[in-house]
């Protein structure tokens, strides 16, 4: 999927991962505490950040920065606050690294601003799509119960539909597409070196039936079904690896404060150790050159 100009060492790729993981982790926690704003029938909510993610995966590699992302999901915005819904974490696991990684492959050239718009309307885009693919299939073969008008069943299509769209272009644009348009480009260059990384080569052409082939597609395509069965799982109570411990109710909302701060502590602490240890990288390969 990369090309040989763009080799990571194992080191490289956990620092990825960490990285990603940290960020879009730590900007999980506030999103879980912006209440939803409603506009007559529409909901309109900050579901997240996803312009770390979508950045992150354009300037370095897709894959880590999209599983680290999904994992700081789970760590700092489900398990710290005590809301992981065990078993039905999977599918959103599953589909948000998906549209992550396709979104940064989408991008051979993160200068060229048509591509950073392209990835990242396809990526958010796969994600809301295989979301609301899966959402309406549990109800059509029976595992979710839902019925929004009285004696119309199809109006979950209806109701899927405008989620999706109000996703698509609330989220979407201000917290997918506008953010990230403004830093990829910015950041090309600038941020790799600081990790002790060069730049993805911005003068690869790779021609899309290069990234999308055959292999790419069915395996996305066997994980959209295992997110189903796992999202099916959780809709009929099988309940495997639920953590929801009453932090508000024993100690109050204050203490949910106590947490993110602790969060963030150490995600800055870690981010600094990567710093750190990117720049001792560069250090000893400048002297290596210089022997």
């Amino acid at each position: 999927m990369l090309t040989k100009s763009y080799e990571l060492t194992q080191s490289q790729k956990m620092m990825i991962f960490i990285l990603s993981m940290c960020l879009y982790g730590l900007s999980n926690m506030f999103t879980e505490l912006v209440p939803s704003v409603h506009v007559g029938p529409i909901e309109l909510s900050i579901d997240a950040f996803a312009f770390i993610p979508l950045a992150l995966c354009m300037l370095f590699h897709p894959l880590y920065a999209a599983i680290g992302a999904a994992t700081g999901e789970l760590i700092f915005g489900e398990l710290m606050l005590g809301q992981f819904g065990g078993i039905g974490e999977v599918e959103k696991f599953i589909l948000f690294s998906l549209g992550m990684v396709i979104g940064g492959m989408m991008v051979r050239n993160p200068q060229k601003k048509s591509q950073v718009v392209m990835g990242a309307i396809v990526g958010y885009g796969v994600f809301l799509v295989l979301s609301t693919i899966v959402d309406i299939v549990k109800v059509v073969v029976g595992v979710e119960d839902f019925e929004a008008v009285p004696g119309l069943a199809a109006s979950i299509y209806v109701v899927e539909g405008v989620e999706f769209l109000t996703d698509l272009i609330f989220s979407g644009t201000l917290f997918a597409l506008l953010p990230t348009l403004y830093l990829v480009p910015r950041l090309y260059g600038k941020i790799e070196p600081l990790l002790g990384m060069k730049p993805r080569s911005n003068k690869v052409n790779i021609p899309l039936k290069e990234i999308l082939t055959p292999k790419f597609v069915v395996i996305s395509l066997i994980l959209t079904v295992v997110a189903f069965f796992a999202e099916a799982l959780a809709e009929s109570d099988f309940e495997v690896g639920v953590w929801e411990p009453e932090f508000v109710e024993t100690y109050g909302a204050s203490f949910i404060w106590i947490i993110i701060g602790v969060a963030a502590v150490c995600s800055v602490a870690i981010i600094l150790y990567l710093v750190k240890k990117g720049k001792d990288s560069n250090l000893n390969e400048d002297m290596s050159k210089s022997v």
